[in-house]
């Protein structure tokens, strides 16, 4: 970006190089006193700058060709007041005006006394500014730009205001300057904790309902720090856009009461959360929504409820949840396309480490936030990402219903999210090892985990899934030989109770591991013959391994085994 003024044919450019001189009333990317002419004003044009805060324009400077008025700085911060007396916010000798800086004689001095600015070449820096900083310098010029010094008149009615008007306004009414310069160079996204944004004018306000001033209005609406999370998922999932919401069930809600007509048909898979089923069990249908169930696997039949009864929606989770099943995405989603169905992929479990069903063809994807994307047991949170026409309905709901993502839980998911890849890595081995040291066990029936030859899924499984397939596995004690007995259930109890390591709760996807007896946990209230028709048994213990060191887990988990 530059900036550049003109009358006439007679045109200039800024130098993009020009060195901040607070002390001289002119600031970085405005050109040196030398060379300004009278008469010139600084407007924006359209053209996005950064979608942090939300601005759009950048800046040019027009006139009738006799200078550009600088933005003055007083006390360190740019105003926009004309006014304004600049004031030199580190004091020191007075310096000529122009590109020269005054340096004192060095015939005498020590050169192992010299500082940096002694390599420097007449004072200042080699090389040309980045384009970024070049950007940022005219977005936080704009920022603190207000019309007819109101910057200025306002600070003014705070500091003459009474101790209360100071109170709420004092440091906070004027924007703009080295604050907005600060939060653009943070290192760390900040935490926009506010519920409200505001305009300068009525102007900008009817600039951003005609759709040609980007920024917020409302936390509902939207938030800079969530924008940020989804950005980032937008990247780790290679999605035209994102929503975060709540929670992950928020995110199943919110999408299915936007997607799903009245009178709809849905397509899910047998095994699948629990809160997912009852949703699209219990609510759905007081919209006449109609819901088949089918086996993951079962592509045929798939095709053969598309062909016969049509689909307004098909989801499922991969792996699913609790007993680790494995989708053959691009079957189903090539089947969606076909009969024009929407596809919708959960896959919490495994993560954009492990698996991208985008690449595979799915619509949207979705994740519980709260598990691995967090990944410390934190956070509430939940996240759609995909097709930006399809996310589009499911935003103007997700307004409507108020399912928002708090600014702070999306800074600490925008956090977790930077260690995803480290994480997920110590996941997949600690399930993989577990896995594979309970496989042959004598006081284990079953082990649920894709990498093994004797699950039903392992072919597409190990095509798909390269990497891993995340930290959580299900296995199956053996009990007395009847998984439905009670002397199962109570031998399940002992073995939970006896493990060291693992927290016993529900959810997954921490740094800390967790375990839990199925039955217990997550069906406590469902009679026998609903946890047979689902295949969660008295023996049936779900395992999310956390990060820790692979041999203590797996030496925990084999020890507790002895009490079972």
């Amino acid at each position: 970006m530059s900036f550049s003024a003109s009358s006439g044919s007679v045109g200039w450019v800024i130098p993009v190089g020009t060195p901040a001189r607070s002390d001289q009333g002119w600031t970085r990317g405005m050109p040196p006193p030398s060379s300004r002419r009278a008469g010139v004003s600084i407007v924006p044009v359209a053209r996005r700058v950064s979608s942090f805060l939300g601005v759009r324009g950048s800046l040019k400077a027009v006139g009738n060709g006799s200078g550009l008025r600088p933005l003055p700085v007083t006390g360190g911060v740019r105003c926009t007041s004309a006014s304004a007396t600049a004031v030199n916010p580190v004091q020191r000798s007075p310096q000529p005006s122009g590109d020269k800086v005054q340096q004192e004689p060095t015939e005498e001095a020590d050169p192992a006394e010299a500082t940096v600015a002694a390599f420097l070449r007449n004072g200042k820096p080699v090389g040309t500014a980045a384009a970024e900083t070049v950007e940022l310098a005219g977005l936080a010029a704009l920022v603190s730009a207000e019309p007819t010094g109101a910057s200025t008149s306002r600070g003014a009615a705070v500091s003459n205001g009474g101790i209360q008007t100071r109170a709420v306004h004092g440091g906070e009414r004027v924007k703009g300057g080295m604050k907005a310069r600060a939060t653009l160079d943070a290192i760390a996204t900040p935490i926009v904790q506010t519920s409200t944004f505001t305009f300068r004018s009525t102007r900008e306000c009817i600039e951003y309902n005609q759709g040609t001033y980007d920024s917020f209005e409302y936390g509902r609406y939207g938030n800079p720090t969530a924008r940020s999370v989804e950005e980032k998922l937008m990247a780790l999932e290679g999605a035209e856009d994102a929503l975060v919401s709540a929670s992950g069930m928020n995110a199943v809600t919110t999408m299915l009461l936007a997607l799903v007509p009245e009178n709809g048909h849905i397509v899910v898979t047998t095994d699948c959360y629990r809160r997912t089923r009852q949703f699209v069990g219990t609510v759905l249908p007081k919209m006449g929504v109609r819901t088949t169930v089918i086996d993951p696997a079962d592509t045929a039949g798939l095709e053969a409820i598309f062909a016969t009864q049509g689909a307004s929606l098909f989801f499922s989770e991969t792996p699913t949840n609790p007993l680790i099943r494995v989708l053959d995405t691009g079957a189903v989603t090539s089947l969606c396309r076909q009969y024009g169905v929407v596809s919708v992929i959960d896959t919490t479990f495994a993560t954009a480490y492990n698996f991208r069903a985008l690449d595979y063809g799915a619509d949207l994807v979705l994740h519980s936030g709260t598990k691995y994307l967090a990944g410390h047991n934190d956070v509430l949170a939940g996240a759609l990402v995909g097709s930006s026409a399809l996310i589009a309905p499911v935003r103007r709901l997700h307004g409507v219903l108020g399912g928002v993502l708090d600014p702070h839980a999306a800074f600490l998911l925008l956090r977790g999210l930077k260690t995803l890849s480290l994480r997920m890595e110590a996941h997949n081995r600690n399930a993989l090892a577990l896995a594979n040291a309970l496989e042959d066990h004598p006081k284990i029936a079953k082990v649920h985990h894709p990498s093994l030859p004797s699950h039903v899924d392992h072919v597409i499984a190990m095509k798909q899934f390269p990497r891993g397939f995340g930290g959580v596995l299900s296995f199956e004690l053996a009990g007395d030989g009847d998984a439905w007995s009670r002397e199962t259930f109570e031998a399940t109890g002992r073995f939970v109770d006896a493990l060291r390591l693992p927290y016993i709760g529900p959810s997954m996807g921490g740094t800390e591991s967790l375990v839990e007896q199925v039955c217990i946990m997550g069906y406590f209230d469902q009679p026998l013959r609903e946890r047979q028709r689902l295949g969660i048994c008295n023996g049936l213990v779900r395992f999310s391994c956390g990060i820790e060191d692979t041999d203590d887990l797996v030496a925990d988990v084999l020890q507790a085994l002895e009490a079972a």
